[in-house]
């Protein structure tokens, strides 16, 4: 059972029993473009108490560079080796672990976030951004040439997305021998400013579900992205928590790395997907309303 935070002396105990804070960032920090009310004072509290700070977001829609432009626009102290995006992630699992040759390549159904990591790491790539891709034509196997050359098919949260997309991922997946499917992540939804829209996970569906076969997902909860972590970061689980907004991703994600969770409610969870007949089966270590609450430690 969650330990609902309220009084101060549950806030103060938690700085006290916790040196490293790993928070997701939409509907944890900001919702959109709006901060999330008393997060940066939280943030600068922590810092002051020489806490170490991390920043895990699956939002694949922006590199670790463009992200600290978001944080730097709203005012939150961040530097781009404590951001942690999937989309980073992905791209470090590309060059470290499939180490594909040098003269392959891969296909993208992303934004330029994506683009980008894939580019510091060394990954060469086609698709994404490119305006020939970015078409309401219909496509055609005719007028279609294969690229032997592509490995792997990459897919995150795409805006643009379309049939040429899908058709042109599709084809790699099923005629490119050995072509791994692979997922920035597996977010059903993400939380805009002005409502809920669909999220990467949304965006791959259609894909799995022409192949009937799942793909290699990294961002949370997959111990991939922990792994990214931990490659770069010291920190011991024991005395580290997660902050979060969604349980089967945030919370999922802390549980699996062993590092103790907490979930805040100015995200995508409700009061009701935690408590009554109807509650999740996953269970954070502690709950509280907002992160905003920490001012009163």
């Amino acid at each position: 059972m969650s330990r609902r935070l309220s009084a101060p002396p549950d806030y103060a105990a938690l700085l006290d029993k916790y040196d490293t804070w790993m928070f997701d960032c939409d509907g944890v920090l900001w919702q959109g473009d709006k901060l999330i009310d008393g997060a940066v004072e939280v943030l600068r509290l922590l810092r002051e108490r020489k806490k170490q700070v991390l920043f895990v977001t699956n939002n694949a829609t922006k590199s670790r560079k463009s992200y600290k432009t978001k944080f730097d626009h709203l005012g939150v102290e961040a530097h781009v080796d404590e951001i942690y995006g999937s989309a980073y992630a992905t791209a470090v699992y590309i060059s470290s672990v499939l180490k594909l040759a040098k003269e392959k390549k891969v296909y993208v159904i992303g934004m330029a976030g994506l683009e980008e990591e894939l580019r510091d790491e060394g990954v060469a790539y086609i698709g994404g951004t490119d305006p020939v891709d970015k078409t309401l034509e219909s496509f055609s196997l005719e007028n279609f040439d294969l690229d032997s050359n592509v490995a792997a098919v990459v897919c995150g949260l795409d805006t643009t997305i379309n049939y040429t997309k899908y058709s042109k991922a599709f084809q790699y997946l099923t005629r490119n021998p050995g072509c791994q499917f692979i997922v920035t992540n597996e977010d059903s939804t993400y939380p805009s400013a002005h409502g809920l829209l669909p999220g990467a996970g949304a965006i791959s569906a259609p894909l799995r579900y022409a192949l009937g076969k799942d793909p290699i997902s990294i961002g949370k909860p997959a111990k991939t992205m922990l792994d990214c972590i931990q490659a770069k970061v010291h920190f011991d689980p024991a005395r580290t928590i997660m902050v979060g907004d969604r349980l089967n991703t945030d919370i999922l994600f802390g549980q699996a790395g062993g590092v103790s969770t907490l979930l805040v409610l100015t995200g995508i969870t409700l009061e009701s997907d935690i408590t009554g007949p109807n509650a999740s089966t996953i269970v954070p270590d502690y709950v509280t309303s907002s992160i905003g609450d920490f001012r009163s430690a």
